[in-house]
């Protein structure tokens, strides 16, 4: 376990390593320099070098510093991820394992991060016909027959698709506007599995841009990691609101077939859906400022651990579990 230096506000990059260097078929593939010798990004070899220090074996510091490898970082995404800049994990997260993905792929759609990250959606999209344009109602006349499950119903237009993604967004409960008795803030709490709900292809989730929609998803493939981000910041006109709902989730043996009817694959074996935690990003502070750590689990000794920047603390499982969580990822059971 080895603390990364904080280069003016670059804790939200040292949390997406730690949390990333958790995920052994990624930290394996970056460890031998071999595997993606012919890719020319710099970002590829940045990443692959930081990995390779953070997991040397005789590394006589306990400190790491990711400074070449926020370079390449601020190159590639053009400055927007930068040295002094805070940014959200969850933005960088994302833009990461796509800009990794596209750099190594092979094939098209190879790549270790779609072997470790990528599942798959099916989305059920019901829109009403007075909110298409012309031009869409005609398309989609013509498209309606290809799109399978595409029916109409009532001036309902509905359409499914599938869709791979690399990371889930769940959305949390409004917290309560009032205060209780002793003028304290009532801190909401919700299970993991309620807001897991939203994935189980039956709940309905409204979505208003790019127009009003009713939405139902539907996880039809698991991925080896799963990625999950609790949506706690909303911008409304003014300023960015943070949602403080503490979420309470399992450490080990998350079982998700519990919660998501899932489906079972071909050769009649089921999908394996148990999940244990290894990484749980969470925010302190107010929203635009603050700061993130991530708790970590070292597997070799099943010990979590508490890592902020260069600071590095042993803890125990059930601090993590108390934790405001912003994303975490989770490992599916042998």
């Amino acid at each position: 376990m080895v603390g990364l230096n904080n280069i003016k506000d670059t804790d939200f990059v040292n949390v997406t390593i730690q949390s990333l260097m958790r995920v052994t078929p990624l930290r394996n593939f970056f460890l031998i320099p071999e595997n993606y010798q012919h890719c020319k990004s710099q970002l590829v070899q940045r990443f692959g070098e930081l990995t390779r220090k953070i997991w040397h074996a005789r590394n006589f510091k306990g400190q790491v510093s990711p400074h070449e490898f926020l370079q390449a970082v601020m190159k590639s995404s053009k400055k927007r991820f930068r040295i002094g800049a805070q940014s959200d994990p969850v933005e960088f997260m994302s833009w990461l394992l796509n800009t990794l993905h596209a750099d190594l792929k092979v094939s098209k759609k190879h790549s270790i991060i779609y072997q470790c990250f990528q599942g798959e959606l099916e989305v059920i999209k019901e829109i009403h016909r007075s909110s298409l344009t012309e031009k869409e109602n005609a398309d989609d006349q013509s498209k309606s027959m290809v799109l399978d499950g595409a029916g109409e119903h009532n001036n309902l237009v509905t359409q499914t698709s599938k869709m791979p993604f690399l990371m889930l967004g769940l959305d949390l409960p409004p917290p309560p506007l009032f205060k209780d008795i002793m003028e304290k803030n009532i801190i909401p709490q919700v299970p993991l599995f309620n807001i897991l709900k939203k994935f189980d292809g039956e709940t309905v989730t409204e979505v208003v841009r790019p127009r009003i929609a009713r939405m139902r998803y539907h996880v039809t493939r698991l991925p080896q990691y799963l990625i999950l981000h609790m949506r706690r910041f909303t911008k409304n006109n003014f300023f960015v609101e943070k949602n403080p709902t503490l979420v309470n989730f399992p450490v080990k043996n998350l079982e998700l077939k519990d919660y998501i009817p899932l489906p079972s694959s071909k050769e009649n074996k089921k999908m394996k859906s148990k999940y244990d935690l290894i990484a749980n990003i969470v925010h302190d502070g107010k929203p635009g400022e603050g700061f993130y750590r991530v708790f970590v689990q070292r597997k070799s000794e099943e010990l979590w651990y508490e890592m902020q920047d260069l600071h590095v603390s042993e803890t125990l499982p059930q601090m993590v579990a108390l934790s405001e969580a912003y994303m975490q990822i989770y490992e599916q059971q042998e």
